[in-house]
């Protein structure tokens, strides 16, 4: 009988996510110490659940993408490490009194709703693998479910004193009572909110895994559903905020209700426009139900018939969504004094000579581009991963220029291309007629192994690879090249690693892997070199660059060796934890 070993406990995936959280709990100052602490636990949990799910096979029920490691160990840390580094960089701005005291508030909830949402989906994966094993005893059922009761309140008893702050002393007993009665009410309504969070996470991640089966790994799931729910939360406050100020709602309690209202225009038009493509699929799923339910709908007409009728209805309730439904949302939250989609025509048309040349100039190359590299990959047999680095090429002569003069106009081109993105895929999946069909052939031109025909993600990670770290640099930023997380580790140190190790690659970094050595250190150098060019010309528009030239080098290697090790998409991951450690 042949013996299958174990896999390993310790693999290169793994040592660089302890490595990159060693890096966030050598930054913390005193006062983020509980927050860092139940990040160090939160990566214990995730690495005991992720080497117990991938030894026992237990987790293969989940129909995940096939050919990738589970992914759970930084699935589970990227997002609420991603917190607690813009935790840091606020405390750096709160001591400098740069900032309100109530963004590092609101802040540091969102940092726990984003932990409590990875803890909560890691509960669920351990009672997933729990009830795979049949042969498990009563009493060790009884004692995981102590365990995690007891990990529910840790969670519950850490919340409350990093959020609870009664550090002033009154001499009148009434006045204590009154304060610790409203602080007690807060801190109650918050808790619900954020474990809220953990059960929208769990339920929004079952959803997603039965509706597009192996299509993600556990990680990119977990990343993506913890992602949207704390959008999704965001916008939520935003609204009830709002609410409460014209009176609609009494939400004094929720801490949040005061900074939530503090968008500007931009943010808000992007939030309305994803809000509403991600939520017409629903409402478009149910209209259609409704009149397949009519017997006069079903039985009349042919199958080109249907199809037609069919489109005429999506894009009918499309355009209303769009046109109509969101715009009311935008004016309610931001208070817009014309129609939201007219405010855009205003904002473009302010500095036309900058920005009208900068859309020339980027239509004309993508053109040009998506062209060129169309036609290589159906008469050519280049390698298509090598193919789809062009792109990430692209993506650098795109948006370096626009992040350095015009980052408010990019921020709004971002958000639109996720539009037009999303809109596609939409199209695609629901085979509209008549651009369903030929939008899926021809993004099947640039799809590779981690797309499916079910969901095609490759350019979606990509485009909020280069746009999310520029949207979180939004507002206080003193680590100027934080913005250029994503294109940097993109753009340039993916791609170069992708072409020199793919040509000159020898070495590989495991007997299984394609990564190569000299593809590895071909990023790192290729992006050092390219931030040493980029510095004195940030120098030269007025940003100065404090951070110390060795945290610049570790940033940039741990990313390089998370190229090289993980096995998951790596455009979703690398450019958020180079972020993460740029801003440290």
């Amino acid at each position: 009988m042949t013996s299958v070993s174990a896999p390993p406990l310790l693999t290169g995936e793994r040592a660089v996510v302890v490595l990159f959280i060693a890096c966030i709990m050598f930054s913390l100052p005193p006062s983020l110490l509980l927050p860092g602490g139940f990040l160090s636990f939160l990566s214990f949990f995730a690495l005991c659940v992720e080497i117990r799910g991938e030894s026992s096979g237990s987790l293969s029920q989940l129909k995940t993408r096939p050919g990738a490691s589970s992914g759970i160990l930084l699935g589970a840390v990227t997002l609420p490490a991603l917190m607690l580094s813009k935790l840091i960089q606020l405390s750096r701005a709160l001591s400098l009194d740069e900032i309100h005291l109530g963004e590092v508030d609101y802040l540091q909830m969102q940092y726990w709703a984003a932990s409590i949402s990875c803890f909560a989906v890691l509960i669920f994966l351990s009672l997933v693998i729990l009830a795979a094993q049949s042969s498990r005893s009563a009493s060790c059922r009884v004692q995981c479910a102590k365990f995690i009761f007891g990990c529910i309140v840790l969670v519950a008893a850490l919340y409350n004193i990093s959020t609870t702050g009664v550090y002033h002393i009154f001499s009148d007993c009434y006045t204590v009572f009154i304060l610790i009665t409203l602080t007690g009410m807060q801190t109650a309504t918050n808790l619900l909110w954020v474990l809220f969070h953990g059960l929208a996470t769990v339920k929004l991640m079952q959803h997603l895994l039965e509706t597009f089966p192996s299509c993600a790994s556990i990680g990119e799931t977990l990343l993506v559903t913890a992602g949207l729910v704390l959008y999704f939360g965001d916008i939520s406050a935003c609204t009830i905020a709002k609410a409460s100020i014209h009176g609609y709602w009494s939400s004094s309690e929720l801490a949040f209700v005061q900074y939530g209202t503090r968008k500007n225009e931009i943010s808000t038009v992007i939030q309305g426009l994803l809000l509403g493509l991600l939520l017409f699929p629903v409402a478009f799923k149910f209209l259609l139900h409704t009149l397949d339910s009519l017997p006069s709908v079903t039985s009349s007409g042919t199958r080109m018939q249907n199809e037609r009728r069919r489109s005429l209805i999506f894009f009918v309730s499309f355009g209303l969504v769009m046109i109509v439904v969101m715009p009311l949302w935008m004016q309610f939250v931001q208070d817009f004094q014309t129609h939201p989609l007219l405010w855009v025509a205003a904002f473009v048309f302010s500095e036309p000579a900058k920005r009208l040349s900068l859309c020339t100039y980027w239509v004309c190359l993508i053109y040009v581009s998506v062209r060129r590299f169309y036609y290589i990959s159906k008469n050519s047999k280049t390698e298509r991963i090598l193919l789809r680095k062009y792109y990430h090429l692209m993506a650098v002569s795109m948006f370096v220029p626009a992040v350095i003069f015009q980052p408010k106009f990019l921020d709004l081109a971002f958000g639109a291309a996720l539009a037009v993105f999303l809109t596609l895929e939409i199209i695609r999946i629901w085979r509209i007629w008549p651009l369903g069909q030929l939008v899926h052939q021809f993004m099947n031109a640039f799809t590779d192994h981690r797309d499916s025909e079910l969901l095609i993600v490759s350019h979606f990670s990509l485009l909020l690879g280069c746009a999310l770290p520029i949207w979180l640099s939004s507002g206080y930023n003193d680590r100027p090249l934080a913005p250029f997380a994503g294109i940097l580790s993109l753009g340039i140190g993916d791609t170069m690693a992708s072409m020199v190790g793919h040509k000159y690659g020898v070495l590989r970094w495991s007997k299984t892997g394609k990564k190569t050595i000299e593809g590895t250190a071909a990023g790192i150098t290729s992006v050092l070199a390219a931030c040493s060019v980029l510095l004195p010309v940030l120098a030269s528009a007025g940003y100065i660059f404090t951070q110390h030239w060795l945290y610049l080098f570790l940033a940039v290697t741990v990313s390089g060796l998370l190229e090289a090790y993980t096995a998951q998409l790596d455009n979703a991951f690398i450019p958020l934890v180079f972020y993460s450690l740029l801003c440290l």
